[in-house]
């Protein structure tokens, strides 16, 4: 056990380190994170059971084996050969059930791992999963997969039922002949009864030994198939290869970038050719902006630089020299990039910006925070930098979780920085801001800046147009605008069209304003880089692992994940869930109870036959040839009990399984989603309890209840033949069983503990990988696979230990137990001498009697063997059972509440309060009003964390307010029916969230149950700007997205997500930054678009673009979770002192365009 622990513990580790280690083209193509965290949490529990107590017990069993034919063939060589003969048709049987049983196996992993990819894309998605009452669509999606699990599993279970039942028969068979042969050998041959019982006897011993090795076997083969996958993925080497130690490494670099020729196609997509002979230089030092529509090929150019991809033909070269040439870490670590959507980790925003650099300081932190904006709302919250995240950083808004990314990148201090679309999710005034500090610290480095907002590039020393994978346009802004028919010039002109010419009058009072505060920040910022570098030099902080130091000499609060307890479960409550298979379960009990009662039989007949080894040879042939043909009818008996036994448990377990996780995961999609914000309800560690929690639950009804019935039998069978042989010596044999049964039960009692703490630590390792994973990019970016692994590791350490311990107290007692059977055994022999000694027994009845009980004893053995097993199960059923038993606040399977025919959208804010549940502290919202009229668009403008998001989630229902109302159609919103509610709304999120399927799966996602047709998806398709590009792809509306969307830029995934809102018919539009991954062009189409549904609509739209807002029926400015301006654009611009004319300024002052 000790060593099975720490070689699963080794394997996790070098899978997750081969997962870090591989391209991102493998996670486009072979795997996802659902699929990883499934590998790693399921199948190494098979890998662990393959290499742990399962080779000491098969060790044991195999010696004992040996040993019973070594003194077999002493004995008797003659007659062991004739009972050998038997063995060619053993091994055949035994090597044809290990090769089906690794298919079935390895069928039934693939098949759950696609289920776990299921749960991992849910759980991650929660909020567009209920936005969209998808819940339904992923539990029927989960359903599909675990119904060809089941199949695998109950496939497996008759196989192997039917290679032990052939290998028994054969075994009775073998015995039959060696009866019958054996007599022949003392009437011709010489050999007296004793030989032939020693013959007998070792062989039995031996074979009794290779019988039980069946369930070790099974576990190697399906520990085997388990490895098969993993290891692959160990070996494999990638084309792109961060752990590689070859190439160059310079001084440092200068930053002169070159794409030469350069030909390239996803992957994923291989037809489809992005670039064909693409070329483009970026001068050392100098800011270059790539503009163009969606999906021209812009981030393509950030991916080549990153060297995530390489291309199929031309060059990508830094300073000349060939990206391929160089070392990838050190490159890697040269170049800052900041994403389009930013990737945060479920830790601390420390943890988080501390990617950024290793052996990073507090103060360095600090800095790296006031430079990027994020000081101040970081402030603000009451744990400051020690505020966890959550998943995916959704405990932030958009803004937030920018800024934080910036501080990471400014922390990194590269030679060559890569800004993909930076400032996107902030608003005026922190864009105006961050731009700044942006502005400066590219100050000496090589810089490249993807854009849809031109006034973000208009600075940049060169600007090329990319259009279809080539640029049209090259130059500086002033050059290009000069070109009035120029792709440029176009792109400005769409922009100007969203331009308000109110705003003019009031260039000259801005300017000062901006000017003013240029010349304050740039003072701040010169201050603070050389604070930044003077702790850089200074600083010998060791290294950060993944945001959790190994060694700090910051004083650190550091957050740590709570631990869950969970509740006894009686089993008598899992045997309810089985009551369908009661049937099933009480004829695989009957036949368990006939199979356990063959041994303790076979053993009173042995006595039987060894008694007519003695007797006169007529009546010796007469009485061996009987008990040859009873042996082969014990042979046919079990030969149809095992297989009976395996399948009907096989199917009772299977289906409890399946069962189990699928209310498991129903219970999970309808919790509200505060319920996920918790840390320890990550999807990570969700993942791992579906994967091997309810997988061990079979424990107790799959083949271990047989296997217990089984012994049972065996244990009353061989009791009652031993008292009705010698009662005496049945007495002396009980009173030892109880010795035996109290170090049994003592074991399970330490196990169980260990086994809880463990898990819950094993969760939190599931986590890392799962955030690591799922973030593949960013943490390829920053070189941080080693930080990952460390932390890894350092999570896995505790449960190891807790591993270690109890494979001492696991093997100390089963040792104990054997010793305590073999103590059995020699008062047995000593008593039953004496007894026949002194004529109250017969030799005959003490053969009767040990035969019986030997094969009772063994039972009870394998019983104490099973205790980790059982151990596990019930602490799994604990853990599943927690989940089942949680109440969700707001349940959308609860078909109560009020619906209505003629629904206007009429909402509603009364004096509501509000704190998110996982910051308690936190206040957003106190006695906030707000009235949205039907049929009306209201704009929700203000800083980033204001509340504005807030809203939408309140009124979807994500969360519940503390106190006060909210009332849509003048009725309390918690009074509608939460389905119908939802089906009312639709949600369109500042990061589209996209599903690891189709285009048009994802855009048909937003009808109910998925049930869009063809046509439909086109027209919402053709209305989000989107049928175009989708049409241009090779598999057209069948192209497969990948996980999260990846295979298709920012404003292609945000137009798809526009469509599959519009497929919905909302009465309610939520648009959350709708088109702030859209280029201009494409903003303009979809903005006409979006203006187009929201006639007779009610439309709430959370924007910082104040173009988007401008034509709203009234905007409300919220700062602080107030609103402090409410009205028209044209009657709030008139207040010249109001905080929206101020962000109008700020706007309008980082929109200028130059001279």
């Amino acid at each position: 056990m000790i060593t099975g622990e720490r070689q699963t513990a080794r394997i996790r580790g070098l899978y997750l380190k081969a997962i870090l280690r591989q391209d991102v083209a493998f996670f486009d193509n072979e795997t996802n994170t659902g699929e990883v965290v499934g590998r790693m949490s399921g199948d190494t529990v098979l890998i662990q059971d393959a290499m742990g107590e399962k080779v000491g017990k098969f060790l044991q069993l195999m010696s004992t084996f040996i040993g019973g034919f070594v003194v077999a063939f002493s004995k008797g060589w003659l007659l062991t050969l004739v009972m050998l003969a038997s063995f060619p048709l053993l091994v055949a049987t035994g090597a044809l059930m290990s090769m089906v049983i690794a298919k079935t196996a390895s069928r039934g992993q693939a098949a759950y791992a696609n289920a776990a990819n299921v749960v991992e894309q849910t759980i991650s998605s929660i909020r567009t999963v209920v936005s969209f009452n998808g819940e339904k669509q992923a539990v029927m999606n989960y359903e599909r997969f675990l119904k060809t699990d089941y199949k695998a599993g109950v496939h497996e279970g008759l196989v192997s039922g039917l290679g032990f039942a052939a290998f028994k028969l054969v075994v009775f068979g073998s015995f039959a002949m060696a009866v019958w042969f054996g007599s022949k050998l003392i009437l011709n041959k010489g050999y007296n009864g004793g030989d032939v019982l020693n013959v007998i006897t070792a062989v039995l011993t031996g074979s009794a030994s290779l019988g039980e090795t069946s369930p070790c076997i099974n576990a190697f083969v399906a520990g085997q198939s388990a490895a098969y996958k993993m290891f692959k993925t160990i070996e494999r080497k990638p084309k792109i290869d961060t752990y590689s130690t070859k190439g160059k490494i310079l001084d440092d670099i200068h930053g002169d970038i070159e794409l030469r020729d350069v030909f390239f196609s996803y992957p994923a997509r291989p037809n489809e050719q992005i670039f064909s002979g693409f070329s483009l230089y970026i001068n050392r030092g100098t800011t270059s902006a790539l503009v163009g529509q969606s999906g021209s090929g812009k981030s393509t150019v950030i991916s080549l630089i990153e060297r995530f991809y390489d291309p199929q033909a031309g060059e990508v070269m830094i300073d000349g020299i060939n990206l391929k040439d160089f070392r990838l870490k050190w490159i890697r670590q040269k170049i800052g990039l900041v994403s389009q959507e930013p990737v945060l980790f479920a830790s601390s925003i420390k943890d988080n910006i501390a990617y950024g650099k290793d052996g990073t300081t507090f103060e360095e932190i600090r800095v790296a925070t006031e430079l990027a904006n994020a000081a101040k709302f970081i402030d603000k919250l009451p744990q400051g930098l020690d505020t966890v995240v959550g998943g995916h950083g959704m405990q932030l808004s958009g803004g937030q979780k920018q800024r934080i990314a910036i501080a990471r990148a400014i922390l990194k201090d590269p030679r060559i920085l890569l800004l993909d679309e930076a400032t996107s999710a902030l608003d005026a005034e922190s864009e105006r801001i961050v731009q700044e500090a942006l502005d400066r610290i590219m100050v000496n480095r090589t810089t490249v800046i993807v854009a849809h907002r031109l006034s973000t590039v208009r600075n940049a020393d060169m600007i090329a147009v990319i259009q279809q994978g080539k640029i049209v346009e090259k130059g500086s802004h002033s050059e290009l605008i000069n070109n009035p028919n120029g792709a440029y010039s176009q792109l400005i002109h769409l922009k100007e069209v969203n331009k308000e010419s109110e705003q003019a009058s009031d260039d000259q009072n801005r300017s000062e304003i901006t000017a003013e505060s240029s010349r304050h920040s740039s003072l701040r910022y010169s201050q603070r880089m050389s604070h930044l570098r003077s702790i850089s030099q200074g600083s010998s902080v060791n290294s950060c692992t993944f945001g959790l130091p190994i060694e700090v000499l910051i004083p650190d609060d550091t957050w740590t994940e709570p631990e869950e307890k969970f509740p006894k479960v009686l089993i008598r409550r899992l045997a309810y869930l089985n009551k369908q298979e009661i049937p099933i379960l009480l004829l695989g009990a009957i036949a368990a109870i006939l199979n356990g009662t063959l041994f303790p039989i076979f053993g009173m007949l042995l006595s039987k036959v060894i008694k007519s080894f003695y007797e006169p040879p007529h009546k010796l042939r007469k009485d061996t040839n009987f008990w040859s043909i009873i042996f082969v009818i014990l042979g046919v008996v079990s030969f149809l009990a095992i297989p009976a036994r395996a399948y009907l448990f096989s199917v009772a377990g299977c289906k409890l399984i399946q069962r189990v996780r699928l209310m498991c995961f129903e219970k999970l999609v309808h919790m509200e989603v505060g319920w996920f914000d918790k840390p320890e309800h990550s999807c990570g560690s969700i993942g791992a309890r579906l994967s091997a929690d309810a997988a061990r639950v079979r424990a107790l009804v799959g083949d271990s209840l047989g296997q217990i019935l089984d012994v049972i039998a065996s244990a009353v069978a061989g009791l009652v033949i031993a008292f009705v042989g010698s009662w005496q010596l049945a007495i002396i044999i009980l009173a030892l069983i109880p010795l035996i049964g109290i170090n049994a039960y003592a074991q399970l009692k330490f196990m169980k503990g260990f086994s809880a703490d463990a898990k819950m630590m094993y969760m939190e390792a599931s986590q890392v990988a799962n955030d690591a994973v799922g973030s593949i990019r960013t943490v390829a970016s920053f070189c941080a696979e080693e930080k990952v692994m460390n932390l890894y590791i350092s999570k896995c350490e505790s449960p190891r230990k807790a591993g270690i311990k109890q494979g001492l107290i696991t093997g100390t007692g089963y040792g104990t137990s054997f010793g305590l059977l073999f103590l059995a055994y020699a008062t047995f022999f000593y008593a039953g001498a004496q007894l026949v000694q002194a004529r109250k027994a017969t030799s005959s009845d003490v053969f009767q009697v040990f035969f019986a009980l030997t094969l009772a004893a063994t039972g009870v053995s394998q019983t104490s063997s099973m205790g980790p097993d059982t151990g596990k199960a019930k602490n799994a059923v604990s853990s599943i059972f927690a989940i089942i038993d949680q109440q969700s606040k707001i349940d959308a399977s609860d078909e109560s509440g009020i619906t209505l025919d003629n629904f206007k959208g009429e909402i509603e804010f009364l004096h509501v309060s509000f704190k998110y549940p996982c910051r308690p502290d936190v206040q957003i919202f106190h006695d906030f009003s707000l009235t949205i009229h039907s049929n009306k668009t209201i704009a929700l403008v203000g800083e980033s964390g204001s509340g504005k998001s807030t809203v939408i989630s309140l009124l979807q229902r994500f969360y519940d307010p503390d106190s006060g109302h909210i009332k849509l159609d003048g009725i309390e919103i918690q009074k509608f029916q939460v389905k119908w509610l939802r089906q009312q709304m639709g949600l369109v999120s500042q990061e589209p969230v996209l599903f690891n399927d189709t285009i048009r799966a994802n855009i048909s996602y937003g009808k109910e149950e998925g049930n869009a047709t063809e046509t439909e998806i086109i027209d919402v398709a053709e209305l989000a700007n989107a049928h175009s590009f989708i049409s241009g792809l090779q598999k057209g509306y069948d192209t497969i997205v990948g996980e999260r969307g990846v295979q298709l830029s920012g404003g292609q995934k945000q137009r798809v997500a526009i469509a599959r809102a519009m497929i919905k018919s909302p009465k309610i539009l939520l648009l959350d930054e709708a088109t702030s991954a859209l280029d201009a062009e494409s903003e303009k189409v979809v903005q006409d678009a979006l203006n187009i549904i929201r006639v007779n609509r009610t439309t709430v739209v959370v924007a910082h673009r104040l173009s988007t807002i401008k034509n709203a029926d009234v905007i409300a400015v919220f700062k602080n979770g107030v609103i402090v301006e409410k009205g028209r654009h044209e009657n709030l611009i008139k207040n010249k002192d109001g905080f929206y004319a101020s962000l109008v300024s700020i706007h309008t002052s980082t929109n200028a365009s130059t001279a």
